[in-house]
């Protein structure tokens, strides 16, 4: 190792001084200002975005079924094409099949698994295309009768926006990937309404860290989105709910039931998809065709239950009245599973979360006549949002979802019982979620667990080696050469000290090497050698985070620890030492204690 330099070192006062200034609950520098002013126009690309998807959804409806070139409001139901309304989803997944093949593989799937993966591991680029044939395919897929929500296909084309805006600026990978999902919530915003549901999350799900140098964007980004899109006289909210809460232990109870049955619900759906997915892969076919035969699927589901095409909104707003039965609801949450697992493993392009709403408002409508009285439409809501949250494990989107969707305040505590229950039931039942499976089936694992960066805690002193072996700067070039290649020597660098125990720097071989070709006499003594060298040094009161940083920066393995105070070496640290760190976390979530003492 070679020696490593600085000028000179501070006083005590200067050094303890500089390192309180630096500290602070955040790291956000001012910058974060000029993020968040090019989140405003992200936000406004990313409203037009999502109104222009919806008005295609329309338009391909109303072309597909009816016949007519128009954007004006029609049900599925009442398409004249009869019988022959079973080839139209087969139809629009062949178009699907040659978007994605001749244009861009990317736009097959819901959306979010492929934001995610351009976040972590595509340096948050996306490209034009994503952005052109992402809602082009998605509305076809929807407006063709596919069993989508909008919301993955809007997120995805939202977060290429803000890519594609990035990338023409001269702005970091994090403030890219900060961009991207700020279009993200944009989009999602301008479809439903929910800008709080759209904070959530990227926090939960997108953003992979909890900082205000992300967070701020994200949130003028939706705030601008949702402003915006009253002037195009977009409703909000979408879903209207106005019955009234009861809190007891009895409803406690149905709560919780609720929360169990929708996290059960959860690990079917996930697992009917992805088992759909494995038999399409065994196919002799290309995948190009696969989506047709799930549009078939789609077709013919549509034979049987006309409620389960599209995305279904006029089937919330009747579940959230309480205008359906016990019957209707069973054969709607039944197809609307099988299409939409099926189309979705086909590999079309369409999102997850309106359907996971359907299918659980669907199980909550057939169990309300079994559970404590309520509200029409409370049991429902309260399965919709848990199916929702429990699926796409993100339980307080999903709780400020259902609240942004109905405007009703007072289901927030039933809600976070539910969403806590079937998160809970999904995350103890299944190792990913229903997003991160294709991430992790492309060979890539996610954690999505954040933590304060236990560096960021633990001071040096904590971790560092105490009992130093140094050397003396009376040490000639001859004996250091012969002390660091005795095999009895225990490591490769070591602090060279003076008679008042201060630090002159620190040798290792490279180092003596070095002074050797230079044709230093072997005779010349340590001090000699370091005279007017610069050393680096770490305090004892620093914090590792830091630290580490510094031991990359400058590419050393240890440097020495000295007092403040009277420049006195005290200690000894390097990357060894840093591991001690994990050792610590791992003892605090393994070694268990109680009253008595330690078990």
């Amino acid at each position: 190792m070679s020696v490593i330099s600085v000028k000179s070192l501070p006083s005590a006062k200067a050094n303890a001084a500089k390192a309180s200034h630096s500290l602070g609950d955040f790291t956000t520098e001012p910058r974060v200002m000029v993020i968040a002013a090019i989140a405003v126009v992200v936000a406004s690309a990313g409203v037009v975005a999502g109104f222009a998807l919806l008005q295609l959804i329309k338009l391909a409806t109303n072309i597909a079924y009816f016949g007519r070139f128009t954007f004006a409001e029609q049900k599925l139901q009442d398409t004249p094409l009869g019988l022959w309304m079973v080839l139209v989803p087969v139809a629009g997944s062949l178009i699907i099949g040659l978007m994605a093949r001749f244009g861009s593989e990317k736009i097959r799937g819901h959306g979010i698994p492929e934001a995610i993966e351009a976040i972590l591991l595509g340096r948050s680029r996306l490209g034009a295309k994503v952005a052109i044939l992402k809602p082009l395919s998605s509305a076809v897929a929807i407006g063709t009768g596919g069993p989508f929500g909008a919301e993955g296909p809007i997120i995805m084309t939202g977060g290429a926006i803000g890519s594609l805006i990035a990338q023409m600026l001269p702005v970091s990978d994090n403030e890219r990937k900060t961009l991207l999902v700020a279009g993200a919530a944009a989009g999602m915003t301008t479809v439903f309404g929910t800008p709080i549901a759209a904070i959530m999350l990227a926090v939960e799900l997108l953003l992979f860290e909890w900082t205000p140098r992300s967070f701020i964007p994200v949130t003028v980004a939706a705030v601008v989105a949702a402003v915006e899109r009253t002037f195009l006289h977009m409703p909000a909210p979408l879903f209207p709910f106005a019955g009234d809460i009861d809190i007891s232990a009895m409803q406690l109870g149905g709560w919780v039931l609720i929360g169990v049955l929708s996290g059960l619900l959860s690990g079917v759906l996930t697992r009917m998809v992805y088992g759909c997915e494995d038999a399409f892969q065994k196919l002799p076919i290309h995948w190009m065709w696969w989506p047709m035969i799930g549009g078939l699927v789609v077709g013919i589901g549509g034979l049987i239950e006309p409620n389960a095409l599209g995305v279904g909104y006029e089937n919330l707003a009747e579940m959230l009245r309480g205008d359906v039965v016990l019957k209707a609801a069973l054969l709607l949450l039944v197809v609307k599973a099988i299409i939409w697992s099926v189309a979705l493993g086909s590999g079309t392009s369409g999102g997850v979360l309106a359907p996971l709403l359907l299918m659980g408002g669907a199980m909550g409508t057939a169990l309300s006549g079994y559970l404590p009285h309520a509200s029409p439409g409370f049991w429902a809501l309260l399965a919709m949002a848990a199916t929702m949250g429990g699926t796409m494990r993100s339980p307080l989107t999903a709780t400020f979802f259902a609240v942004e969707l109905t405007g009703n305040t007072h289901v927030l505590l039933p809600l976070i019982a539910a969403c806590g229950t079937a998160h809970a039931m999904t995350v103890l039942l299944m190792r990913r979620s229903i997003l991160t499976e294709k991430v992790a089936r492309r060979g890539h694992h996610l954690v999505r667990e954040y933590r304060v960066d236990p560096f960021a805690l633990t001071r040096v002193r904590e971790v560092m080696t105490k009992a130093v072996e140094t050397v003396p700067d009376t040490m000639t070039l001859h004996g250091a050469a012969t002390f660091l290649t005795n095999p009895k020597t225990g490591h490769p660098s070591f602090p060279v000290v003076d008679a008042n125990h201060r630090v002159l720097g620190v040798i290792d071989p490279p180092s003596v090497l070095r002074w050797r070709r230079a044709g230093k006499h072997r005779t010349a003594t340590l001090n000699q050698l370091l005279a007017g060298s610069k050393i680096t040094v770490a305090y004892p009161d620093e914090y590792l985070d830091r630290l580490a940083d510094r031991l990359s920066q400058i590419n050393v393995s240890h440097l020495p620890v000295i007092s403040r105070e009277d420049q006195r070496l005290v200690g000894y640290i390097g990357w060894k030492d840093l591991m001690r760190v994990r050792a610590k976390l791992q003892a605090e979530e393994t070694q268990k204690t109680s009253f008595f003492g330690a078990r």
